[in-house]
């Protein structure tokens, strides 16, 4: 994807309200090592509370599972999925990311912050898109 390609997506991004400044070198140092290591953190980002994801510990099956994601979706669609699902279900539970919008009784120490950085969410993407056979 080019330079203004990636622009364009995290200007989508961006529209719903993220607070991190995204930039391509979040993209050029994504590392599977880290994002593995975020998936694993349920306190932290808590993917495995609710999704099954390759080469991890079992998760859980309240989301949907995110093994083999990158035969159904592009790192694109699931960027966005990550940084603010409630773009595409206003209803769902996951939570929003990388997006300060619309939040409620959020603790003092923790208001107009992201869950997620930038570049937690592309070592996170880096992870998932992983060639199966290449899984860290």
């Amino acid at each position: 994807m080019t330079v203004l390609g990636l622009a364009r997506v995290w200007a989508l991004v961006c529209s719903a309200g993220c607070v991190a400044a995204q930039t391509p070198e979040a993209v050029s140092l994504a590392s599977p090592e880290r994002g593995k290591a975020l998936l694993l953190q349920r306190q932290d980002s808590g993917c495995v509370l609710c999704h099954q994801v390759q080469g991890l510990p079992a998760g859980g099956a309240l989301g949907p599972s995110l093994v083999g994601l990158a035969e159904r979706s592009t790192q694109d669609q699931a960027r966005e999925r990550i940084a603010d699902a409630r773009r595409f279900n206003p209803h769902t539970i996951m939570p929003a990311y990388l997006s300060t919008e619309g939040l409620n009784k959020v603790a003092n120490p923790y208001k107009g912050q992201t869950i997620l950085t930038a570049q937690g969410l592309e070592d996170i993407l880096s992870y998932l898109f992983l060639p199966s056979k290449a899984t860290p």
